[in-house]
């Protein structure tokens, strides 16, 4: 049968897909728009195979804070090169997913990815059928949800680093500009935990050994390996969690005098630091 313009005009409506593909895909399907659309998803899935072990470095994160400023949530989308992530579909799919998580408030990625838009498509279906489209593998690497007294975020200014940072202990203190200090200070200095005691034990342990090895290598006394390496797992809480840290923009401070400094009583009780290609 023959093929109008409307045809592919309307099957281009309903997936996104180029008009060259929908045309060829309704072509296929003697016209027929359901099979045209299956035609279509199973060319996204077999782009997706195809490039599942490629490399997603660039990509978008967008950010949502509650009216209220309880509720943050992250959501990075990632792509494999610059110019897909500004192309306006992927963005617009972005804000969708955005816009799904915040209305569903799913559980983790993986829920994300399982829930069904107003479509009828999953949010997976959805990045399946782009990637078909774009030609590149296209993957939600990161979705981050925290709820907390106050919530602050930070997009770092190329869009592919993002800070949520949660907020608990003084009441009525807006921490706004606050929080954008501390979101800055966890995305420049890549804090593994808020204080000492949520330290993994894993690392703790690591870092105990690499101290006592570092101590060998110095041709220090085996009977002070210990004490050696405990020094320098103090150095490792003050440089790598965050109330410990200096204060990036006032090393007289750390962040846990800063909050004092602003409320007392004040601190984090969690935060999100999240990127694309690093």
């Amino acid at each position: 049968m023959a093929i109008t313009a409307q045809d592919v005009n309307k099957l281009r409506q309903m997936t996104g897909a180029g008009m060259m593909d929908c045309k060829k895909a309704l072509t296929e399907a003697d016209g027929d728009f359901d099979k045209a659309v299956d035609i279509l998803r199973k060319q996204g899935q077999k782009v997706a195979a195809k490039r599942a072990e490629n490399a997603t470095s660039e990509g978008i994160i967008l950010v949502h804070i509650s009216e209220d400023g309880t509720n943050g949530q992250l959501v990075a989308l990632a792509c494999e090169t610059e110019p897909v992530s500004k192309v306006e579909d992927f963005k617009t799919l972005a804000q969708t997913i955005l816009s799904q998580a915040v209305a569903t408030s799913p559980a983790d990625k993986e829920a994300l990815l399982a829930s069904t838009l107003a479509d009828g498509r999953t949010v997976n279906e959805h990045l399946i059928d782009l990637t078909g489209k774009l030609g590149e593998k296209l993957d939600i690497v990161a979705y981050e949800n925290l709820t907390a007294d106050q919530v602050v975020p930070y997009i770092h200014s190329n869009g592919k680093l993002g800070v949520l940072v949660a907020f608990a202990g003084a009441p009525g203190t807006d921490v706004t500009e606050l929080g954008k200090d501390v979101a800055m200070q966890i995305a420049a200095m890549h804090p593994v935990a808020v204080d000492k005691d949520e330290v993994d034990s894993a690392t703790v342990e690591r870092e105990i050994e690499i101290g006592k090895d570092q101590a060998r290598a110095e041709g220090k006394p085996e009977a002070m390996l210990e004490k050696i390496a405990m020094g320098k797992l103090q150095k490792f809480y003050r440089e790598k969690t965050l109330l410990n840290q200096d204060f990036v923009k006032d090393s007289s401070l750390t962040i846990r005098q800063l909050l004092e400094k602003t409320a007392k009583g004040l601190t984090v009780s969690s935060f999100k630091r999240i990127s694309i290609g690093a």
